[in-house]
């Protein structure tokens, strides 16, 4: 009899409790109105800010709609904009407000105790690895997803 494994199922756990522990501690900090995928999208533009929604979407994997419809809330709560590309016209830029840039600290505060929560009892060797083997799974799912 086959084995039967249970990586899909453990990740799905670990991203819905990190999410709730994610919610709960931003709350601490007053910073309610943003949702863990929402997260997601201003980690990815306190990496790279300005860039194109297209961008966007590869370095988040949400798709067009649902992150166009995530952009529209952050846009309405003031933590991005829409700018018009000065280099090509049809291209439509998202970038951190100064409102977003003033919460980046906490924002990192937060990061770096989930970042502590993620890794407890962990060896720098063990996270490596680790790191390492869910990056395969996402090139993976990635790599079907063509």
């Amino acid at each position: 009899m086959k084995q039967q494994r249970e990586g899909g199922f453990l990740i799905a756990k670990v991203h819905q409790l990190a999410g709730r522990i994610l919610a709960r501690k931003l709350k601490k900090y007053e910073i309610d109105e943003i949702n863990p995928a929402q997260g997601r999208i201003l980690f990815a533009l306190w990496q790279n800010d300005e860039i194109p929604i297209q961008e966007l979407a590869k370095k988040t994997s949400l798709g067009k709609s649902t992150l166009t419809s995530m952009l529209d809330r952050l846009e309405e709560s003031g933590h991005v904009t829409r700018i018009p590309s000065l280099e090509d016209r049809r291209k439509i830029l998202i970038t951190l407000t100064d409102k977003n840039r003033a919460l980046r600290d906490v924002y990192a505060q937060v990061s770096s105790e989930m970042t502590e929560l993620f890794y407890a009892g962990f060896s720098g060797k063990e996270i490596k690895q680790f790191e390492e083997q869910l990056r395969r799974i996402l090139n993976n799912l990635e790599h079907s997803e063509r």
